[in-house]
């Protein structure tokens, strides 16, 4: 008998995989737009265009004495631009910050000269006083609750009327005693205010500081546990403090670390100088402030970097000395400042949104 097989039903093969769909969330963005939305990438750009722009306008830019004076003038802005960014990523910033240059300054300066001491003795003083400065308004604003505009505001006129009134009242004058003749003033001058040449071009030591001092606070910001607490206190400090972040001690460090770098520029002026006007000062936090929002800070807190502000001071420092250089009325100053921080802050902020969305 024969026996009919039948045949096993064929299986279906399995859909060729195709493209996975994607809801938008999870797309990568592409390595360009992952740049761009650094936040040093705007004021780069910035401030390439400013140099490029100043090549044209003022050719004694283009010579090596004029490029020194502009990253010394860029050098001195930018040291105490880095630390008032740390500030301003940790949610907090600091008005005082530029009359505490001079407060340290004149500590030195009178200290050692009124009481005849060795000019080192009046540095490590100066240095007690900034940082107890920087201690006062930190401690104040996480005490109190208080904003730091307040806290700082006042710190910020209390600084300013005392170096006034303790300067007249020591000196009989506004300035400081010349203390170029003092023990000490020679090394204290080669640490702070010295120069050495490159290709026959005198350059200032604050150049060599302030770029030690912006790779450090960058591999800080981003290798560092204590960087990550600085981006999480700006960002929500209630959230930061409820995974372990010390609020308190970050906050009141980096008010701290403004107030070091006071004192190390006001250390530079006062060696450089050899004396300190009591006035000075006033205004010069706006210069802080304003290079670390074109250098991509926000002033919300939480976002930003330690190499937008070296640019950031750049531009400043090639607006300052280009104008010079081209022969225009210095009164455009201050509007030329003013015109490029609301474009610098513009193109910030269309640069983040429009990366956001990719």
């Amino acid at each position: 008998m024969s026996m009919t097989q039948q045949a096993a039903p064929a299986v279906p093969a399995p859909p060729a995989p195709g493209p996975k769909e994607s809801d938008g969330r999870t797309a990568q963005r592409s390595m360009a737009w992952r740049v761009l939305a650094r936040p040093e990438v705007g004021v780069f750009l910035g401030a390439v265009a400013v140099y490029v722009f100043f090549l044209v306008a003022a050719p004694p830019v283009r010579e090596g004495p004029a490029m020194a004076n502009i990253l010394y003038q860029s050098s001195t802005i930018g040291i105490m631009a880095l630390p008032v960014a740390l500030l301003m990523i940790g949610g907090e910033f600091d008005l005082s910050s530029g009359v505490a240059v001079v407060a340290s300054a004149l500590t030195a300066s009178m200290l050692a000269y009124q009481l005849t001491l060795n000019v080192w003795m009046g540095v490590f003083a100066a240095l007690i006083v900034s940082l107890a400065v920087g201690f006062f308004n930190g401690w104040m604003v996480v005490r109190t609750g208080l904003p730091s505009f307040l806290v700082t505001l006042g710190t910020f006129l209390i600084l300013q009327g005392a170096n006034l009134a303790v300067t007249k009242l020591v000196t009989d004058n506004v300035a400081t005693d010349n203390i170029s003749n003092m023990a000490g003033f020679d090394g204290a001058k080669k640490v702070f205010a010295s120069s050495f040449e490159v290709g026959g071009v005198a350059v200032k030591i604050t150049i060599v500081y302030w770029l030690v001092f912006a790779a450090i606070a960058t591999w800080v910001l981003l290798r560092t546990k204590y960087g990550n607490w600085i981006f999480a206190v700006g960002g929500n400090k209630e959230s930061a403090r409820a995974v372990g972040v010390p609020v308190t001690f970050t906050k009141i460090s980096l008010f701290m670390l403004v107030g070091l770098a006071a004192w190390f520029v006001g250390m530079h002026q006062l060696f450089a100088f050899n004396t300190v006007q009591s006035g000075e000062g006033v205004g010069q936090e706006l210069i802080y402030i304003s290079a670390a929002v074109i250098g991509g800070c926000l002033l919300t807190g939480g976002y930003g970097s330690a190499i937008g502000p070296v640019f950031g001071a750049f531009m400043f420092g090639m607006v300052q000395q280009g104008i010079v250089y081209a022969n225009w009325n210095p009164d455009w100053f201050k509007a030329f400042l003013g015109v490029m921080l609301l474009g610098a802050v513009l193109i910030n902020l269309w640069v983040q949104r429009t990366a956001t969305r990719r």
